[in-house]
């Protein structure tokens, strides 16, 4: 799984500028003046052949009295549980701060690799400004987040205490039909589904280690096929302080979105989808992975002949960006239709696995520009020449066109959706991109 780094310090150090030069692009919104960046930010870094998350938190008071900088202080805290490495960041030109100092003190206590950032050393000739920053002990990296000074020595440092992966562990792993998570907010049946699922009879399980020491997977044999079933009780096992402060961890979701093929999203049928599973189903999405929307709890719904289709119209309400998942009604406490889980984790197995005719493809880009002519950019009429599927698991479609830049994204919504009535693609997102025919 992909090391979690940290962008730690008190308001205003320029955590948020540090976040961008390292992601390379604008992605953290960044005003000079303190509580700008509330929530945690995140994205995915490679540098020098070695990948990571790097996460960006707001302000950090170790003493926080007011109830807003209480609430950012959870999500840094969940930030710094989560990480691997931390970079505590500070502002070179203000100077040495006692808040700096707390922060050092707190850091310290964690036993995890830090590495002190002092920011906004934007010329050789501030190099002195950093004089102050000697008596945290420990190393210091003078760095420019708004002119890239010093970021790649940094960063050379962070990969550095990144191990190398073991690709020899890999390939020791049984061939599995299928590497499941589940995930969803606290108290929705995590635990519960999990259990049904290992409980029911044909079922053969065994323990087996997973990637990180605090987490057991659970593999199991049914109807002659292996799974593997992400224990995330053991991510929460580490990071059960995390869970106490908020609803949901994306930082935690993201590494066991990391090994994973499909996904479980459990959405409580009493409480239905909160803004919570909204950001989940986001996620899994983003990560190109399959999905199943489980609706647990459905014991306790009264219901008529009509209760399911209501409850998918909501879902496909509130879920519009996943409306390719199946949704499956279940009771972990009853046992009702856990079994039909798997046959499911089979179906979108094999979407994911789908390649499209190439026949096809262009039939579909053909029947596009005839039924509905793509609009006129830079007084030429757009045109889209052909396309080809380039990988799998998810599916990745490019498409050549003369202005890539200016398809209407009603059209890509028209070719995914014949795509997916010529081949079903059940659960699995569809990736398209455009690029200029040469």
């Amino acid at each position: 799984m992909k090391p979690i780094v940290a962008i730690v310090g008190r308001p205003n150090v320029g955590k948020s500028s540090l976040f961008n030069a390292i992601v390379g692009r604008k992605k953290a919104l960044v005003e000079d003046f303190p509580g700008v960046t509330r929530d945690r930010n995140y994205a995915d870094v490679n540098y020098e052949g070695k990948e990571f998350v790097i996460v960006d938190t707001g302000g950090f008071f170790v003493h926080a009295d007011e109830p807003i900088l209480k609430e950012i202080k959870k999500q840094v805290e969940i930030a710094i549980d989560e990480a691997d490495i931390i970079i505590a960041t500070f502002d070179g030109k203000e100077g040495l701060n006692p808040l700096d100092k707390e922060l050092v003190s707190y850091l310290r206590k964690l036993e995890k690799p830090i590495l002190y950032a002092v920011n906004k050393i934007d010329h050789p000739s501030h190099a002195p400004k950093i004089n102050d920053f000697y008596s945290l002990g420990g190393r210091l990296y003078p760095v420019s987040a708004e002119h890239g000074l010093g970021v790649y020595d940094l960063l050379d440092e962070v990969v550095a205490l990144i191990p190398e992966s073991s690709k020899s562990e890999e390939r020791k792993q049984p061939a599995y039909q299928a590497k499941v998570v589940v995930l969803g907010k606290p108290n929705v049946g995590k635990s519960s589904i999990i259990n049904a699922i290992l409980g029911m009879e044909r079922a053969i399980v065994s323990e087996v280690a997973g990637t990180t020491i605090d987490a057991i997977d659970s593999e199991v044999d049914y109807n002659g096929k292996k799974y593997l079933f992400i224990d995330t009780a053991g991510i929460r096992r580490k990071a059960k302080i995390s869970l106490r402060l908020e609803k949901f961890s994306v930082l935690s979701a993201l590494r066991s979105l990391e090994r994973a093929d499909v996904a479980l999203l459990i959405v409580d049928a009493e409480e239905g989808v909160k803004d919570q599973e909204q950001k989940i189903a986001q996620l899994i999405k983003e990560r190109g992975k399959g999905l199943i929307i489980v609706v647990n709890k459905w014991d306790k719904v009264e219901k008529d002949e009509k209760t399911e289709s209501f409850y998918i119209a909501m879902l496909k309400k509130t879920l519009p960006f996943v409306d390719f998942a199946p949704v499956i009604f279940t009771s972990a406490k009853t046992g009702k239709r856990i079994k039909t889980i798997f046959t499911l984790i089979d179906n979108v197995t094999k979407s994911l696995k789908t390649r499209v005719s190439t026949g096809i493809l262009n039939r579909i880009i053909s029947e596009l520009q005839e039924r509905n002519p793509l609009p006129v950019y830079k007084g030429k009429r757009i045109k889209i020449y052909y396309g080809t599927q380039q990988d799998v698991s998810p599916p990745f479609f490019v498409l050549f066109a003369n202005y890539p830049e200016a398809i209407p994204s009603s059209s890509i919504k028209y070719i995914e959706n014949r795509l997916r009535e010529y081949y079903s693609f059940t659960g699995a997102p569809i990736n398209i991109v455009f690029r200029k025919k040469r």
